[in-house]
């Protein structure tokens, strides 16, 4: 969640503070999915749940939320969120080199971030309250699935839309996303993250221990650990697995979900790592072997795996067009205002 990288990247230096930042958080983010496991195990006292509902419902919601119960919620999130956004916003006016080094904000990020993980964790365990009970399930999952087509725009440069290509207009287009992406991602994973209830089911585990990474990533900005390429497919990837276990727990199509997000990654993603022509039509060859076999009694379903990247890659081109033709407007009345001044 970088907040500009059109500024200057410092010389490599010994200061190796990022890179044992992002290992100590990630320790932290694995301890703290393991606690939240124990809690729901041991303390957690689950209220009486609103009953099931035909189509999209998030069923861990209260059947009788109180006004504390949702405040908690709604207060804990819009703190969160505020303080991130006031860090970007700091970190920005300073515009500081990329380093190996933290900066002072970076400091205040990772700590803020534990801290509100924890809160909301001491908050689940008092009220069971999350902006669930407010807002529908598909805000919280769109959210991401547009952070997941911002990403492949801002990355078209380097590792191309599809199979190494990169696109020029959303190369163009890449530019103002990546320099404001941070206010959106900051709000795409504190949002999610505020939407559900810390609980131990398999599915919150892996998707509460995707978005700690996510809120780590994002406490990382301006800094070498920020941009490591393994670390930020590593996170891409997540999303295979998390949305493959939650569709497993519901009895649901687990093998779309697999197949899908690893199809992003053999169409797009891998191929910003370095790897050798050989290697990626291994690991692609690999990739339709895995789908032959896990489609092999159904075969009539495997085209079913072409959903995800059919909507995050051209979801991608999709959301370039509409940046640049918001940029071309606003500098359209820009200079059309200019003109206006300039006559008076």
């Amino acid at each position: 969640m970088a907040a500009d990288q059109s500024v200057t990247i410092a010389p490599a230096g010994p200061s190796r503070a990022a890179m044992m930042a992002l290992w100590a958080g990630i320790a932290f983010s694995l301890g703290v999915t393991v606690l939240t496991w124990v809690v729901d195990r041991h303390w957690l006292a689950v209220p009486v749940l609103a009953p099931d509902r035909p189509g999209m419902w998030y069923e861990w919601q209260r059947l009788e939320p109180t006004a504390w119960s949702r405040a908690s919620a709604w207060i804990g999130y819009l703190l969160h969120q505020v303080t991130i956004w006031g860090l970007i916003w700091w970190a920005q006016r300073e515009r500081p080199a990329y380093t190996g080094g933290l900066h002072r904000f970076n400091w205040i990020a990772l700590a803020a971030n534990a801290f509100f993980i924890v809160l909301h964790l001491v908050q689940t365990a008092v009220w069971y309250d999350g902006l669930a009970q407010d807002v529908h399930e598909a805000t919280a999952q769109w959210s991401v699935i547009l952070l997941l087509m911002a990403v492949v725009v801002m990355e078209n440069q380097r590792r191309g839309l599809a199979f190494g290509r990169p696109v020029g207009f959303v190369t163009e287009s890449a530019g103002v996303i990546r320099r404001y992406h941070g206010y959106y991602f900051a709000w795409a994973t504190i949002y999610t993250f505020w939407y559900h209830p810390m609980i131990g089911t398999s599915g919150h585990l892996a998707g509460f221990l995707y978005m700690f990474l996510m809120l780590l990533q994002g406490s990382l900005f301006f800094t070498r650990a920020h941009t490591n390429r393994y670390w930020m497919v590593t996170q891409e990837l997540a999303v295979a697995a998390h949305g493959a276990l939650v569709a497993w727990m519901q009895a649901g199509a687990w093998e779309m979900f697999l197949c899908g997000f690893l199809g992003v990654f053999v169409i797009t993603q891998m191929h910003g790592l370095g790897w050798s022509r050989g290697l990626r039509w291994a690991v692609g060859l690999g990739y339709v072997a895995l789908v032959a076999y896990l489609y092999s009694d159904q075969a009539g379903r495997a085209l079913l795996v072409l959903g995800i990247p059919a909507t995050i890659i051209p979801g991608a081109m999709v959301l370039s067009l509409i940046v640049l033709g918001v940029q071309r407007f606003l500098l359209r009345r820009y200079f059309r205002n200019q003109a206006v001044t300039a006559q008076t």
